[in-house]
């Protein structure tokens, strides 16, 4: 998945810190990342501190030895352009280090874009020397970065997995999916979502593993279950183009092994313990 990085290692701690020559740098043009390409290795690269003239920058994360900072700028250094992050994922890459350095850099990206102005009063939000947080400098009103509890849902039936397509978006194989929404559990969600999207009842919902998904600014939450009684799908027209039933031999696994979707349709794929 794309947070499996090893042996590298991210450092999310905050720490109020200056750029280095060396240190690399993230810049979002309305969602769209600052990188130099390179499409014959399937890799790509940030542009460093001394590639910019003098601008406010902001500590993200380390990854090993790296440190990762956001700056908002109208410079663009020689040999780089903007891609989506949809277009770096296309290309495959042969390491996740990078891209996934991008996903959470967005997702941090993304939160300070939105939170300038205090939604209290309306002032200027600053800086926290302490913590990844902004505060406001007239009403002191403090804000942490937002993170979006999500579920994916792996339903079986015997030896059938339910596999959708959605209507708009994403275009290949996927899993049953939704966030979780106030007041309730993330097994309620399970139910819910599996109930909403394909008119099923599970049963023995047991959750599998999680992951951060920086783009959507969630942590998603996997879990397997099974039908509960009748099997026949209504779908939400609106959402999905298609639900199935799909057995092992028939099911087709997303182009890039990024997602805990994909990694759940493999494991089921291959016919692993759920």
């Amino acid at each position: 998945m794309i947070q499996d990085i090893y042996p590298s290692v991210i450092d999310n701690s905050y720490r109020p810190k200056q750029p280095a020559e060396d240190s690399r740098i993230v810049c979002f043009r309305n969602g769209r990342l600052l990188v130099r390409l390179d499409e014959e290795n399937k890799d790509f690269s940030l542009p460093g501190w001394k590639d910019f003239g003098e601008c406010d920058a902001v500590f993200l994360f380390s990854i090993d030895d790296d440190d990762y900072f956001l700056i908002d700028t109208d410079e663009v250094p020689e040999g780089f352009e903007e891609r989506t992050l949809t277009d770096l994922r296309k290309q495959q890459l042969k390491t996740n280090r990078e891209i996934f350095a991008a996903f959470t850099a967005y997702h941090l990206w993304k939160w300070y874009s939105v939170n300038k102005h205090c939604g209290v009063c309306g002032g200027k939000m600053e800086h926290s020397p302490k913590s990844r947080s902004l505060k406001c400098k007239e009403c002191g009103n403090k804000v942490y970065p937002r993170i979006n509890p999500a579920v994916i849902i792996g339903v079986t039936n015997g030896d059938k997995l339910l596999v959708i397509r959605y209507r708009e978006g994403y275009r290949h194989n996927a899993l049953v999916a939704g966030f979780t929404e106030i007041g309730e559990t993330v097994e309620e969600t399970v139910m819910r979502e599996v109930m909403e999207e394909t008119g099923l009842k599970v049963k023995n919902i047991r959750y599998y593993k999680s992951q951060p998904w920086g783009v959507q600014e969630d942590i998603l939450m996997g879990f397997y279950c099974d039908v509960d009684g009748d099997d026949t799908i209504h779908i939400d027209e609106h959402e999905l183009k298609y639900a199935e039933w799909m057995s092992r031999e028939d099911l087709v696994l997303q182009p890039a092994d990024y997602s805990l979707t994909n990694e759940m349709m493999k494991m089921f794929k291959d016919g692993s313990k759920l």
